[in-house]
């Protein structure tokens, strides 16, 4: 986002403003536009996160038109995590921060088998029963467009809902 800066009578320049660096954690680069928020809520990030949590939403990309960044300070992603992000988003890239200096970086990637973190859509699914206590296990059936197999009753869907 430029900001004019009036310098004398006639000259105006553009001040770039900037999100301030994060000494350690990690920032979410390349989301989809308008995710950043679903990826907080994967996160378990809201209003009462104490960390400092910096949010920029519909960014200009060169390369994908609009994208979000999420930077969050003094914490690391675990897998499952990076899992769920990369089902909300398959283009986001993760860079682990230590000492201000990006010390990872990787793309995220839908796995091919999601243990534990996708609910059925199929109600009549055994891993949907109260009576019965039994993780999903879903199977990515194809990337583009996204889909997945439900292990149990075979179901193949590509609606998200996350237990």
């Amino acid at each position: 986002m430029n900001a004019p800066v009036n310098k004398g009578e006639n000259k105006v320049e553009h001040k770039e403003e900037k999100i301030r660096k994060i000494k350690n954690g990690t920032v979410i680069d390349h989301i989809e536009g308008g995710k950043a928020f679903s990826v907080l809520k994967i996160l378990n990030i809201d209003e009462n996160y104490e960390s400092i949590v910096s949010v920029v939403i519909n960014a200009e990309s060169e390369t994908y038109g609009k994208k979000d960044i999420v930077k969050i300070e003094g914490r690391t992603l675990t897998k499952d995590e990076t899992n769920k992000i990369s089902l909300l988003s398959a283009r986001a890239t993760v860079n682990v921060i230590a000492d201000s200096k990006v010390t990872e970086k990787y793309k995220v990637e839908v796995p091919y088998e999601i243990n534990n973190l996708l609910k059925c859509p199929n109600p009549e699914c055994i891993t949907n029963s109260e009576l019965e206590n039994i993780e999903t296990k879903m199977f990515r059936f194809s990337k583009k467009p996204l889909k997945f197999r439900c292990h149990y009753c075979e179901r193949v869907f590509s609606e998200l809902e996350f237990k």
